[in-house]
């Protein structure tokens, strides 16, 4: 679900004054500024508002959120739970019960201007592909735009994240590489172990040499680079 213009939810706790907008200033009154009752897009109060608008209504609802983890929320009726995961406007539902689900729906569409966008298929990069026994995630198009700004699209694929038993260290005395670039590239690369943890042993591995990499650690994340492209439909 989408909340519509949700930054215009927020009710504002200071006082905030702004200059009457162009087009709209009241003649004989243009000295006058407005006093701002709830927040406007391009307030730094705006998101936190909007967010403890949505919290104290999905509270009131019966939800509680999660301790370790603030975006998510979870609600325990009698015929199992429903989990709700929140980023900015964007909520994604799911439970045990499709009961619970259509009510919860009718609930926010009361409270907020809302878009039912149906079932689950991109979010945040990831891919979402529901089947009749399963449900498979994969971030195949954020792994091509990673490969091609690597320039590494079109490479011959490896068979493995790393090379066997390869031994890198922090001590290496190979020449010095575009740091930068290696921290942007091995930073990409963290991402889609959310969906590949077949890629989350040599990433960690890589990234332990951020801080002064050399050719022998690069080498080591082109061979990363080089097993994704071979997979990059992996999920």
């Amino acid at each position: 679900m989408d909340v519509k213009s949700a930054f215009l939810n927020g009710e504002l706790k200071e006082e905030v004054f702004v200059k009457q907008p162009l087009g709209f200033v009241v003649a004989g009154q243009e000295h006058r500024v407005l006093h701002l009752r709830k927040a406007l897009y391009g307030l730094r109060q705006a998101p936190r508002m909007w967010n403890v608008k949505l919290d104290a209504r999905l509270t009131r609802l019966g939800f509680a959120r999660c301790e370790t983890e603030h975006a998510l929320y979870t609600w325990r009726p009698e015929r199992g739970q429903l989990l709700v995961g929140v980023y900015v406007d964007d909520l994604v539902v799911t439970g045990a019960s499709e009961h619970d689900i259509i009510a919860f729906k009718q609930e926010m569409k009361k409270l907020f201007r809302m878009s039912d966008l149906g079932l689950l298929t991109y979010y945040l990069g990831i891919e979402v592909e529901q089947g009749t026994d399963s449900i498979t995630l994969r971030q195949s198009a954020y792994a091509r735009k990673l490969l091609e700004r690597s320039c590494i699209a079109g490479c011959r694929a490896n068979k493995t994240p790393m090379e066997e038993k390869i031994k890198l260290s922090k001590a290496s005395t190979a020449a010095k590489v575009d740091a930068t670039g290696y921290r942007s590239i091995v930073g990409g690369l963290r991402y889609p172990v959310h969906t590949r943890p077949d890629l989350a042993f040599a990433v960690g591995y890589v990234s332990r040499f951020m801080e002064d990499p050399r050719e022998d650690h690069l080498t080591a994340v082109k061979d990363l680079l080089r097993y994704v492209a071979g997979t990059v439909d992996y999920g």
